[in-house]
């Protein structure tokens, strides 16, 4: 099931600092970034082994996932650089709704292997 996270921030006059430090239930292996996206959607699919965390870091886009057969489908936005998603390898995905300046950042748990992927949706 999707967990969001807020991730530490520490705010002042000088600005913000927000810090990805001992939250991640995973070791990093994969970092990519989502950006200049149209009106298309991304994603729509799940994994077999990969833990993701999406983080928009600039803009906003949302996330729609689906745990499980008979499960409802749940949303959410990701509107502040402080707020993360943790998507665990159950949960079918699309991101959508990008605003036109967004960038959205995941970390992966695994290296990119094309097998990990499952496109079929749940019913």
């Amino acid at each position: 099931m999707p967990q969001l996270l807020c991730l530490k921030t520490f705010s002042d006059h000088r600005g913000n600092l927000t810090v990805i430090e001992k939250v991640m239930p995973f070791d990093v292996r994969r970092i990519f970034y989502i950006y200049g996206v149209d009106a298309s959607v991304r994603g729509n699919h799940r994994h077999h082994r990969t833990i993701q965390a999406a983080i928009c870091l600039v803009g906003s886009c949302r996330i729609v996932c689906k745990s499980g057969p008979g499960q409802p489908e749940q949303e959410y936005w990701l509107r502040k650089p402080s707020d993360c998603l943790l998507l665990q390898p159950q949960d079918w995905h699309f991101m959508d709704q990008f605003s036109p300046d967004a960038i959205l950042m995941v970390l992966a748990s695994e290296y990119f292997d094309p097998n990990d992927y499952i496109f079929e949706p749940y019913v």
